[in-house]
């Protein structure tokens, strides 16, 4: 029995060859990835560590950004590294649409359970 994994002639990894003009499109989309998902990991630290529960913004508006900046880290994760981007409109639209809309849900489920129980406890005092 023999493995496929060992197989050298006529396998894909032979086959599967980059220019030099490719491989260097190729590593700038790698570069631009890595510099846009650090930027948003600074802005993030950055958020966490310069505001503080009583300054200018509220803290709902900062847990806000959070929630966006992650949303928008996640996106562009499954866009670039699951190749989503590289697909038609319509599939991308088919594929995060369902998530989009459980997130949505999600949150208003928190929010409403969260109003519900400050009303409970407000009830008793």
């Amino acid at each position: 029995m023999e493995r496929d994994d060992l197989i050298v002639n006529d396998s894909y990894a032979v086959n599967a060859t980059h220019t030099e003009e490719e491989g260097k499109k190729i590593r700038k989309k790698l570069y631009m990835v890595t510099v846009l998902l650090t930027l948003i990991t600074v802005v993030e630290v950055f958020m966490g560590v310069a505001f503080k529960r009583n300054e200018t913004f509220t803290w709902e508006v900062i847990k806000l950004g959070f929630i966006v900046l992650t949303v928008v880290k996640a996106a562009y994760i499954v866009l670039v590294f699951m190749h989503l981007g590289e697909e038609r409109r319509n599939l991308k639209y088919v594929i995060l649409l369902p998530y989009a809309l459980f997130i949505l849900y999600l949150i208003f489920i928190g929010l409403r359970e969260g109003i519900s129980v400050h009303d409970a406890q407000n009830i008793f005092k």
